[in-house]
């Protein structure tokens, strides 16, 4: 969720700062009518000595007051405002009484403003905008101006929309619209760092000008150091002045505060002051507040809690009181504090809030209310529920009473209001959506025609989605793939409407959005989606992020980015300098975490590893599984899952130290086997992956299969060819096809007569499928035939695509059976790395740095002793 998800707009804040006076004269002392009764205020006694302290009548004043005594709704009205009477009257007034001069004439022209505004019901548009800015170029506020002048100038300002930023904008525009606001401010900060104190500046002036400042942010306005001034001159005032606010004040202000905070604001010091001095009046005034202040404090607490402010003592207090005020006056709150009020609640469970009585008792009181309000939420209220329902599903209150009757009351809406959801309504939707499906919500019939409502609008507004958002939907469609959602042609088209979207918003994707993208778009090809140029290009757009960004991903990011690594090259994503990059990178990182990881990240961590096979340096391997396999044992947290996911990565890693022959065979390994094949609850062991896995653990041990896994067996031509080929060279040789040995997974080709097993290997058995590089599930497979005694011979399939680069390897087979093929020199088999026993008939190539093996010498290395063969006849 975004700054705009809680939906409070200025439309629920007050101000009475306005003027009411006749004939610009100011009093010596006034009253001022606030909503819970007068506050008196004081201004400096005015002298009436002729051309001294008399104030001019100018025509701005009476147009002014013109339009504050009548409804202002027609053209005419603001054809009004930027007459050039007024505006000369304005600028008589200033310069006539010089330091004199208080601002009162300016400040009732800027309420007329307001006026204008408020009787229009909305701001000023962009023509109207752009003409009051040219209009204003002499409006300039001095030093002299009194606290009410300011605050009531900047506040009509503001609520008017003279400040709103548009795009595109005219560059004199902006430049006049940026020098009145730097007079504003300049005099604000004036007034505010007097010394002593301005005996005029009063708390609700304090409170419209820090909730103004705040709307002008969350409205686009670039926090310059001018601004932030301001924000720290006022917020001075708000400490000294905390006694002084009613409850309307204390909400708007907390509510400015967070919202500054989520708009970029640093939490200075003087900010962390403000908060700790108002929250306990919050405790103190909870009766008096309204349900919209109420609503307003619980999306403060939550915004400010999202952004690191520390869960004391005082918050806690705080949220209790807010908390038990929700279900007294839950009859009270209308639509749109329903849909913010959860989705405050569940964005503070999301940030660790306990799930107290207080809190349970309030979301129960709500839920109904959905229910009963339902046909009544706008399109952004309904996002916001559906947000709070699948947030609050997640923290396991799924069985919260009538919260799946709310989730089926909104659904239905979400297909009637699809036409007016704004992108970030439909992410979060999407977002929703996904993960209330994976955690455990059936797919309805409902859920199901929402889904398909929505996705065309992907489409339709793929140019709008921020990067965020972008991230939230490709993780959203990836997790309804993988919980059984169909790849319809219209989520195929959704997702391929935002793959270059990913390639357009790379720099500004943040490290979860970037280990959130890699991870759904590994999980989609993992689910059947075709890697698609779109999907590679970004891929690689997001690669060189992650190792500019390697020191800010959490743990979790770590274990899911190598995952997503090792699952996009299994799937024959190809092997890049900058792929190894980030593979190299995130390595690194895995052991800066180790002690931080939970049970799922290192079962992630140890599967990814093993199956990068030997991508990963041995040594490298060996030392990064070290750090992480200590944390199994005695670790009662590992799912069944968990657990066969360790197995598998752990034998893997044992596979690669018994292919090495100098390598040293660490046996602590394999006192994980043993620990982790132990803890396996083999009856629930239902998955035919998972089935294999206990299958070859039992074969790794030595011991009895449990299990009678199921393969599926498939014979490719290439492998076919070579059988047919090498079956002509030896018409009386043996040989049986896709054999299962010892419930493992079944060789290719086996010479029984002569304990031989010959590999035909596909692209898929090696790292990217780059024929060089093999993965963890080959190594594994060869270990396990090495360990029950086969030889074993592989050939990549790319070496026999006719017979004349088949002949070489026969010629070797000959020979490795017991038979010199006549006319023909020995061809050597080449092992191509230290830690990878293996036999390959290699003809045409140069020496590597690891050196050729005859068949003899690869026999010995691996027994100790000359291999024995059965003698065959010669053909």
């Amino acid at each position: 969720m975004d700054r705009s998800s809680a939906g409070i707009s200025g439309q629920y804040t007050r101000s009475d700062n306005d003027y009411n006076r006749t004939n610009g004269h100011a009093t010596s002392s006034r009253r001022v009518q606030y909503r819970h009764g007068p506050v008196r205020q004081r201004d400096n006694p005015l002298r009436t000595t002729p051309g001294r302290n008399e104030f001019y009548h100018s025509s701005a004043a009476r147009s002014s007051q013109y339009l504050l005594r009548r409804s202002v709704n027609s053209a005419q009205d603001f054809n009004a405002l930027i007459k050039r009477e007024t505006m000369a009257g304005l600028v008589s007034t200033s310069d006539r009484f010089g330091h004199r001069y208080d601002g009162r004439n300016h400040g009732q022209y800027a309420s007329s403003i307001k006026k204008y505004t408020s009787a229009a019901k909305r701001p000023l548009n962009r023509t109207e905008q752009s003409q009051l800015i040219s209009f204003l170029q002499n409006f300039t506020a001095t030093p002299s101006w009194n606290w009410l002048s300011l605050t009531t100038t900047f506040h009509s300002f503001t609520s008017a929309g003279v400040f709103t930023p548009h795009n595109p904008m005219d560059e004199r525009v902006k430049r006049t619209q940026a020098a009145l606001l730097s007079t504003l401010l300049d005099a604000i900060i004036f007034k505010c760092n007097q010394k002593p104190h301005a005996r005029d500046i009063d708390a609700q002036g304090v409170a419209n000008l820090l909730w103004a400042i705040a709307k002008l942010v969350d409205n686009g306005q670039e926090q310059t150091p001018e601004l932030n001034m301001a924000v720290a001159a006022l917020m001075s005032h708000v400490s000294a002045q905390k006694d002084q606010f009613i409850p309307q004040h204390i909400a708007n202000l907390l509510w400015a505060m967070a919202k500054l905070v989520d708009n970029g604001q640093e939490q200075t010091p003087e900010l962390n002051e403000a908060v700790a001095a108002l929250l306990p009046h919050v405790n103190a005034q909870k009766a008096n507040f309204t349900p919209q202040e109420i609503t307003n404090l619980l999306w403060t607490m939550a915004k400010l809690v999202d952004n690191g402010q520390e869960w004391t003592p005082a918050l806690k207090e705080t949220m209790a009181t807010l908390l038990h005020q929700v279900s007294a006056q839950k009859n009270q709150f209308i639509p749109q504090h329903i849909a913010n009020l959860l989705w405050a609640i569940a964005k503070l469970v999301d940030n660790g809030q306990e799930q107290t009585p207080e809190l349970n008792e309030a979301v129960a009181a709500l839920l109904p209310h959905v229910n009963a309000q339902k046909a009544n939420f706008t399109p952004q209220g309904i996002a916001n529920l559906v947000w709070a329902m699948a947030k609050l599903v997640g923290s396991g209150r799924e069985r919260a009473p009538g919260l799946k009757e709310a989730v089926a009351a909104l659904l239905p809406q979400v297909n009637a209001q699809k036409a007016d959801f704004t992108p970030q309504a439909i992410a979060n939707l999407l977002w929703a959506m996904a993960k209330l499906v994976n955690n455990g919500q059936e797919q309805t019939p409902g859920l199901k025609e929402s889904l398909a409502a929505l996705l065309p609008h992907v489409n339709a507004q793929k140019a709008h989605f921020k990067p965020q958002e972008i991230a939230n939907l490709l993780w959203a469609l990836a997790k309804l793939v993988d919980n059984g959602q169909k790849r319809t042609p219209v989520l195929k088209k959704a997702m391929v409407a935002l793959l270059p979207h990913v390639n357009i918003q790379k720099a500004h994707f943040k490290p979860q959005e970037i280990a959130n993208l890699l991870w759904a778009l590994a999980k989609l090809v993992d689910n059947g989606q075709e890697r698609i140029p779109k999907l590679n290009e970004a891929v690689a757009a997001l690669l060189p992020h992650v190792n500019a960004q390697k020191d800010q991903f959490i743990p979790l990011h770590i274990a899911n980015l190598l995952w997503a690594m090792a699952k996009l090259m299994d799937n024959g994503l190809e092997q890049t300098p900058e792929l190894n990059e980030t593979v190299a990178a995130l390595l690194t990182q895995v052991n800066a975490n180790k002690d931080q990881f939970i049970p799922q990240n290192i079962a992630n961590l140890l599967w990814a590893m093993a199956k990068l096979g030997e991508l990963i340096e041995l040594d490298v391997a060996t030392s990064t599984f070290k750090s992480l396999v200590y944390q199994i044992s005695g670790n009662t947290q590992f799912s069944q899952q968990e657990v066969l996911m360790s197995l598998w990565g752990v034998m893997v890693c044992c596979a690669r130290l018994f292919l090495v022959s100098n390598a040293n065979k660490n046996h602590v390994f394999e006192k994980h086997i043993d620990d982790l094949f132990t803890r396996l609850e083999i009856t629930f062991l239902h998955n035919e992956e998972d089935q294999r896995t206990i299958a070859q653990a039992a074969s790794w041990l030595g011991r009895a299969c449990p299990v009678i896994p199921h393969y599926q067996t498939i014979v490719s031509k290439r492998q076919s060819d070579f059988r047919n080929q090498l079956q002509s060279c030896f018409p009386s040789l043996q040989i049986e096809e896709e054999k299962s040995l010892n419930s493992l997974p079944p060789v290719d080709l086996l010479l029984p007569d002569h304990n031989m097993v010959i590999e035909v290997q596909g692209p898929s058995h090696y790292v990217g499928g780059d024929f060089k590089t093999r993965n963890g599930s080959t190594l594994l497979k060869i270990a396990l035939l090495q360990k029950a005694g086969f030889e074993v011979i592989e050939i990549p399939v790319n070496r026999l695509c006719n017979q004349d680069l088949m002949k070489p390897y026969i010629d070797q087979i000959k020979t490795r059976i017991g038979f010199q093929p006549p006319g023909h020199g020995s061809v050597s088999l080449k092992r191509r790395r230290a830690d990878a026993a293996y036999v390959t008939a290699d003809k045409g190539r140069q020496p590597s740095d690891h050196g050729y093996l005859t068949a003899e010498e690869h026999s010995k290395e691996q027994t100790g002793k000359p291999a024995k063969r059965k003698k065959t006849n010669s053909q």
